[in-house]
């Protein structure tokens, strides 16, 4: 979830407007971002439309790489 996290900064979103936006605690937007728990995708898509509109879904929340 780089890429989220790197445009929340850039556009000045921040966890707790995403745990408002989603209507859940900050630790469950905490997993989230870190990739422990998944988005939902319908959480994604309003994520995007909300805050990101005109990015790409696949380039917000792609998986970070694991080596």
């Amino acid at each position: 979830m780089k890429n989220l996290s790197a445009e929340m900064v850039r556009f000045g979103v921040s966890v707790s407007d995403l745990q408002n936006f989603l209507n859940c605690t900050d630790k469950t937007v905490r997993n989230k971002l870190s990739g422990t728990t998944e988005f939902s995708v319908r959480e994604a898509l309003s994520i995007r439309d909300t805050f990101f509109p005109g990015y790409r879904i696949e380039y917000l929340f792609a998986q970070d790489n694991v080596s």
